[in-house]
């Protein structure tokens, strides 16, 4: 199956453009899922059904204060909801625990403007927890990184990194909600 990609989005020096290979297609609304953090895994599910995903590094550069990553964050999210047509849904990977002070501001940052940015458009937004999106792709709620990983690919994607599979397996999980609901 051949997959549809968005075009890329402007990269910094710190990112690579990603690899296409065939994906799987996931028929329904267009729906974007998030892994939030610095390096953001993403998702998106189009109109057309076909499936892409990727990284996105929102680190500010030497020169730029903090605040920059998050008004990159809310640009790249106009730009995937103007490529794909309007998005009908985002759902993103709910974290209760933190590895640090820091990490847990950044997730904060970056739930604040995204939870913002649905609410100004109109878009609904969940937050999965990170157990149920594991227990979906694996069977265990607490699998690892590497097993994430393999479980997107035995589903037919080739996810370049943790951030990647854990946005897949969470739109996985997504549509597969969405199928029931119907």
């Amino acid at each position: 199956m051949a997959a549809t990609t968005l075009p890329t989005p402007v990269l910094h020096a710190s990112q690579s453009p990603p690899i296409a290979s065939p994906r799987p297609r996931l028929a329904g609304p267009a729906v974007l899922a998030l892994d939030l953090g610095t390096t953001t895994g993403w998702a998106l599910s189009g109109r057309d059904g076909g499936v892409t995903s990727g990284t996105m590094i929102f680190r500010p550069s030497r020169f730029e204060g903090g605040g920059m990553r998050y008004l990159r964050f809310r640009g790249w999210l106009g730009e995937v909801a103007g490529l794909s047509d309007g998005l009908a849904r985002i759902v993103f990977e709910e974290v209760r625990a933190h590895a640090g002070t820091d990490a847990a501001h950044l997730y904060g940052g970056f739930l604040a403007h995204l939870s913002a940015w649905c609410e100004e458009r109109g878009i609904p937004y969940q937050g999965v927890p990170v157990g149920t999106i594991k227990r979906f792709a694996t069977g265990k709620g607490n699998a690892d990184k590497a097993a994430m990983i393999a479980a997107v690919r035995a589903r037919g994607f080739a996810p370049a990194d943790d951030n990647e599979a854990d946005a897949i397996a969470l739109l996985l999980w997504a549509t597969d909600q969405q199928g029931r609901q119907a």
